[in-house]
């Protein structure tokens, strides 16, 4: 390959074996303080690539994420996180990884290099002309989602991606491509660390915009959240609290009638 595989280049450390606990993790630290700043200057591509996003879910489009190993585990947690977190159907942004969901705990070999499998999980999920696919891959190189987002092109579904490796293969093919170049890892080729940082940053910036843009946040908070636990039924009576100047106990009455804060907001206002 011609483009320069920096995910793959030696790290700028060595003799690792011979540092002491704090200096690993001093180190590490160093490291990955520069990832921000590799975002950073990747922006105005996840600027292009976000807007297509908000472009497709308003169309009633869905975003998928695609990718193996570490790439397509970050996918599939943050498409976990959109229900609960935003109150969005499950079905909107859809987490695919090579190998299906076994591999979000155990390898599979080789899932990674069918070059097929990756357009056929998207039939199996009904992809259409309104959804828009992200690849996610390190490397650039992963011939899973190269596959999918090549059959995507021809079909003029939207593609972007998701690379720590300029001018990679992914890069070329996605039409919203993102790069963030991180440099060598400090374990060399360990991109779960460096390049998998950036990744996750990129998708939080990307989903909760994109949520925000939909009407999912009211001023800072998340009105539309899944009260899934104690923690969230807190959170959610301390809202209408604040919100509304109202007691705790009123807070609780709505809860339970209205189900989340959205509606019990607005319903409040009518009673």
């Amino acid at each position: 390959m011609s483009f320069k595989k920096t995910t793959e280049q030696a790290s700028h450390y060595d003799h690792l074996e011979k540092m002491s606990v704090e200096q690993l993790l001093y180190t590490i630290n160093k490291e990955d303080s520069t990832v921000s700043l590799a975002v950073k200057k990747a922006i105005p591509q996840i600027h292009a690539l976000t807007t297509q996003v908000i472009s497709c879910l308003e169309k009633g489009g869905r975003l998928f994420y695609m990718g193996a190993g570490t790439s397509g585990r970050l996918g599939v947690v943050d498409a976990s996180e959109i229900p609960p977190t935003f109150g969005m159907s499950p079905d909107v942004v859809i987490g695919l990884i090579a190998g299906g969901d076994t591999a979000i705990r155990t390898a599979v070999e080789f899932a990674e290099d069918d070059t097929t499998q990756g357009w056929q999980d998207l039939k199996d999920h009904q992809i259409g002309i309104n959804d828009v696919v992200i690849g996610i891959a390190a490397s650039g190189t992963t011939p899973y989602v190269i596959g999918a987002l090549e059959k995507c092109n021809a079909l003029n579904i939207s593609t972007g991606c998701i690379t720590c490796n300029d001018k990679s293969p992914l890069a070329l093919t996605a039409k919203f491509p993102v790069v963030a170049v991180v440099g060598p890892e400090f374990v060399t080729g360990s991109s779960r660390m460096k390049a998998g940082t950036a990744q996750k940053l990129i998708l939080n910036m990307i989903s909760t915009t994109a949520m925000i843009q939909l009407g999912r946040v009211e001023g800072n908070k998340m009105v539309d959240m899944h009260l899934s636990n104690n923690k969230l039924v807190a959170r959610a009576k301390q809202m209408l609290v604040d919100k509304l100047s109202i007691s705790k106990t009123e807070a609780t009455s709505l809860l339970e009638k209205y189900k989340n804060v959205r509606n019990a907001l607005v319903n409040y206002k009518n009673e």
